[in-house]
């Protein structure tokens, strides 16, 4: 278990943790979220997708994106809301920049009919 070095080190809810060895694509797909006071609880698990999404031997799990678009949406409703701020709006403005371009290589590798594959 691999605990990641966060940028926010005051006052942090919780520690996150890589549980898993990288895989072909040199990232963890699995990671453990526990809250910083209790190391005691139960950790919250996040599984990634790991393996081609077209290959039947893959494990199912959430995408990156999936996570960012999550993070799109509170930020948006904080925008909307009583907690807007300057911070959030360029957070929100750098995560959908994120998006564009993690889709642009979505589209791409569609084109190329590599997408699901372990081809380049």
């Amino acid at each position: 278990m691999n605990k990641l070095n966060t940028i926010q080190k005051r006052e942090k809810l919780n520690d996150v943790y890589a549980v898993d060895e990288k895989g072909n694509g040199g990232a963890n797909h699995i990671y453990h979220i526990i809250n910083a006071n209790n190391g005691f609880a139960k950790p919250w698990i996040i599984p990634f997708q790991c393996g081609p999404r077209k290959e039947k031997s893959s494990q199912d799990g959430v995408l990156d994106t999936d996570l960012l678009e999550i993070v799109r949406h509170r930020l948006q409703c904080f925008q909307a809301g009583p907690y807007s701020s300057k911070e959030n709006a360029i957070a929100l403005t750098y995560i959908e920049m994120a998006l564009t371009y993690m889709n642009k290589r979505v589209e791409d590798r569609i084109e190329r009919n590599v997408l699901g594959t372990n081809n380049k």
